[in-house]
C-alpha cells in the first residue's frame, strides 16, 4: 500500500484500538496509573527510534517484521517497568495512586528525552560512546538527570496543598506555578516540531549551525522563543486556561506530528521545497492533530463518561492529553517506527 493511504489507514485503526483501550477504564484509574505507566515507557521509545533509528539492539534490528517490532516492542516495556517502578519510588514517595507530582515529573521526563534526542542529536554520548547501543543508555540516564534538576528548579506545587496526597518534601518548591512550567514544556517541544516540519530551515542555510552542539543550542533558543511567544499570547494576551491552552494548541499539534511526519512518512509535500514546504506542513499538522483532538473530545463522554473542564481539578482536560499523547501517541510511534507500518508497508 502507497503512501499517503497506508499511513492514515493505520492512524485511523490505531486511534480506534487507542478508544477502545481507554474506553476499560473509570477515569480515576486511566489518569492515574494506567498514563504514568504509558508515560513511562516513552523515554525508551524515543531512544529506539531516534538515537538507534531502530537499528539496535542486533538480536532484534536484524529480525524480519513483525519479529523485529515485537522484540523492540518487549525491550520498550521491559525498560518503561523499571522506570515506572524507580521512579514511583524516588519522586513519587510509593503513594498508590501515582500522584500528579510523579506524572508532572514523568511528563517532564518525556519531554526532556525528545529535547536531548531530537534536538542534541543524543551530543555529547553518541561521540563519547562507540557501541550506539550504551550511548543511548547514556542518553537516557542523562535525561533523569537533566529532568530532576529541572523539576527542582522550575516546577512549584505548593498550590496543591491540602490534597491527600500532597507531601511538602515531595514537592520541589521550584520558581513557578507546575502548570505554567509544565505547559510552557510541553509548548517548547510543540515549537521543535514546529521547525522539524520545515525541515530546520532556515537554520540549514548555515552550515557551521548544523553541526552540534551548536545546532542544539540553536534549535533549543528557537524553540523557546518561539514557544514564549505563543504561551504569552495565549495565556498573557487572549487569557486562556493553562490547561485549556495545554489541550487545544501544543498537544494537538505534537500529535498532528507524529501522523503527518510518522505514520505518512512526509509523503504529502515532497515536490514543493523549503519554506513553502514547510508552511504547508504545520498548517496540515495544525488541522489534522486539531481535528483528531476535536473527535476525541466529543467522544470522551461515550468513552470514559462526562468529565467536567476546567478548575478545581482539569478532569476533562487531563483525560484528553491522557488520550492523545499517553495512549495514542506511542502506539502510532510504536506502528511507525518499531514496525514500519508492517504489513501495510513492505520493508524497504
Amino acid at each position: 500500500m502507497k503512501q499517503p493511504l497506508a499511513g492514515t489507514v493505520a492512524t485511523l485503526v490505531i486511534c480506534a484500538a487507542a478508544v477502545g483501550f481507554i474506553s476499560l477504564f473509570p477515569f480515576p484509574l486511566f489518569s492515574g496509573w494506567v498514563a504514568y505507566l504509558l508515560d513511562c515507557i516513552i523515554p525508551m521509545q524515543v531512544i529506539v527510534g531516534v538515537i538507534w533509528g531502530g537499528k539496535y539492539p542486533a538480536f532484534a534490528a536484524n529480525r524480519p517484521q513483525p519479529v523485529k517490532g515485537f522484540l523492540l516492542l518487549l525491550l520498550n516495556l521491559a525498560a518503561g517497568a523499571v522506570f515506572a517502578a524507580g521512579q514511583w519510588q524516588w519522586i513519587g514517595h510509593g503513594i498508590d495512586p501515582p500522584t500528579p507530582i510523579l506524572i508532572f515529573y514523568m511528563i517532564a521526563l518525556v519531554l526532556t528525552t525528545f529535547w536531548l534526542a531530537i534536538m542534541w542529536g543524543g551530543w555529547p554520548f553518541v561521540g563519547w560512546f562507540k557501541n550506539p547501543v550504551t550511548a543511548g543508555f547514556a542518553v537516557l540516564l542523562a535525561t533523569v538527570v537533566v529532568t530532576t534538576i529541572l523539576f527542582r528548579v522550575f516546577f512549584d506545587f505548593s498550590f496543591m496543598q491540602g490534597a491527600p496526597f500532597y507531601r511538602p518534601g515531595a514537592d520541589p518548591h521550584g520558581l513557578f506555578n507546575a502548570w505554567n512550567a509544565i505547559v510552557y514544556y510541553v509548548t517548547v517541544i510543540a515549537a521543535m516540531f514546529f521547525i522539524a516540519g520545515f525541515d530546520l530551515w532556515p537554520l540549514t542555510k548555515f552550515p557551521a549551525v548544523m553541526r552540534q552542539p551548536v545546532l542544539g543550542l540553536a534549535w533549543t533558543a528557537l524553540s523557546a522563543a518561539v514557544a514564549a511567544v505563543v504561551f504569552y499570547l495565549g495565556i498573557g494576551v487572549l487569557k486562556i486556561d493553562i490547561a485549556n491552552f495545554m489541550v487545544t494548541v501544543p498537544i494537538p499539534f505534537i500529535f498532528g506530528t507524529i501522523v503527518v511526519l510518522n505514520m505518512l512518512q512526509g509523503s504529502l509535500y515532497g515536490t514543493l521545497t523549503q519554506p513553502g514546504k514547510g508552511v504547508a506542513t504545520v498548517v496540515t499538522i495544525a488541522l489534522v492533530g486539531g481535528l483528531l483532538a476535536k473527535v476525541y473530545g466529543t467522544l470522551s463522554p461515550m468513552i470514559t463518561g462526562t468529565l467536567k473542564p476546567g478548575l478545581p481539578t482539569y478532569d476533562f482536560e487531563i483525560w484528553l492529553a491522557s488520550a492523545l499523547l499517553s495512549v495514542t501517541f506511542p502506539s502510532l510511534v510504536f506502528y511507525a517506527e518499531f514496525f514500519k507500518l508492517w504489513p501495510l508497508r513492505k520493508a524497504q
